[in-house]
């Protein structure tokens, strides 16, 4: 029987919701999970109904002014601690009742929740890509204590486990390729929302959704695997897998090769980083290697332009990824909101990058002065000077 005390930030989110309910899957096979705090944004129905379930020691909301709100729907089954803001999400990671802290926020505010989870001694479980994106220097001597949620550094944790760094010859994380894999490049100007919001194999928000068809995420998932297991970039390549069976490699010295298949369910990486070390049965539905298909093909450069670029943004280090991140959900939000088109995101990008003048080895402080910048100039960023 495996006993967890946990901190879930970002419970009404994707991850979030599919965190309670391997959670309570955990439950119905005799393992002991208690809530101990949940945190959300602005979807307080949701939130109310998942506190009713598991009737956590603390609440945080984002905003002081949704308290009175909150506190009306929990009042007649819950009586507990109820909190704002950054004070709140101190609260939740640095709770003492709190063993493993899964931060799935979106955004650049999970930072600082993951470093002070990670002051506290507490494990981190990590699906807010942002914290090593933009602090991956300030994290690193903490890495130890974090156990990658998303499906393809989970494949990799799992994979480099029993391996010692001189076998590895680099690690090799794959890509769907999105929806635009085989669309004719001349017509990617036309590309409408809709179309960008269909991802072929996962189901997610839309940020990310529209990120992994211009394959940013998979450069942020590159200076993730960088920090995250201590390997130089020349180390970590990209491969697009349509069929998204595979979802991370390691190739060994000897030139032979390790892979991680499984089918595209997210629980299975929650699972597994909330059993961590032990590995548990789950009742996602298993991988049908008979029906399965294996195909490869390398990154194109005019295709995903933008994954270049950001992947560029890491190798430079500093506050270049801040400034790709921040720049990054500007512009996706632009497209979304009908402002620019979907090829001006890649364009975008490599103009505000190319104007960034870099810290090496940010601050917070400064990490946030450049994510403050790159917002304001790709919100005032012309789609006519976008070239």
């Amino acid at each position: 029987m495996i006993t967890r005390r946990i901190a879930l930030l970002g419970s009404t989110g994707s991850i979030g919701t599919q965190t309670l309910a391997v959670i309570e899957d955990l439950h119905r096979a005799g393992h002991r999970f208690s809530v101990i705090a949940l945190a959300a944004g602005k979807n307080l129905e949701l939130l109310a109904a998942q506190v009713q379930r598991f009737q956590p020691k603390l609440v945080v909301i984002e905003q002081t002014r949704d308290l009175n709100r909150l506190g009306r729907l929990l009042r007649p089954y819950w009586s507990g601690e109820l909190l704002a803001g950054g004070e709140g999400l101190h609260a939740a990671v640095t709770h003492p009742d709190v063993d493993l802290v899964v931060n799935a926020l979106v955004g650049a505010a999970g930072l600082i929740p993951t470093l002070e989870a990670l002051r506290a001694n507490k494990i981190v479980a990590l699906a807010n890509k942002e914290s090593l994106v933009i602090g991956g220097h300030l994290i690193k001597s903490s890495r130890v204590s974090i156990i990658p949620i998303d499906s393809e550094h989970s494949a990799l944790f799992q994979l480099v486990r029993s391996l010692r760094p001189s076998e590895i010859e680099r690690v090799i994380l794959t890509a769907s390729g999105g929806p635009f894999r085989t669309r004719p490049l001349d017509s990617f100007a036309q590309i409408t929302i809709d179309e960008a919001l269909q991802h072929p194999t996962w189901r997610m928000g839309k940020r990310i959704t529209i990120d992994s068809a211009t394959l940013v995420n998979k450069a942020f998932e590159v200076i993730e695997a960088h920090w995250l297991f201590d390997l130089p970039y020349e180390k970590i390549s990209v491969l697009i897998h349509p069929q998204s069976a595979i979802h991370g490699l390691v190739e060994l010295t000897d030139g032979s090769l390790l892979a991680h298949l499984s089918t595209t369910d997210m629980k299975l990486p929650i699972q597994y980083a909330l059993t961590y070390p032990e590995r548990v049965p789950s009742s996602v539905e298993r991988l049908d290697l008979v029906k399965q298909r294996l195909e490869f093909a390398p990154v194109g450069r005019e295709r995903y332009p933008a994954f270049w670029t950001v992947l560029e943004a890491g190798r430079r280090g500093g506050t270049y990824p801040a400034v790709a991140n921040a720049a990054d959900e500007v512009l996706v939000q632009r497209f979304l909101n009908n402002e620019i088109a979907f090829t001006q995101i890649a364009q975008g990008l490599e103009t505000i990058l190319a104007e960034h003048q870099p810290v090496q080895n940010p601050s917070l402080e400064e990490i946030w002065e450049a994510d403050r910048w790159a917002r304001e100039r790709a919100g005032k960023l012309s789609p006519n000077r976008v070239r």
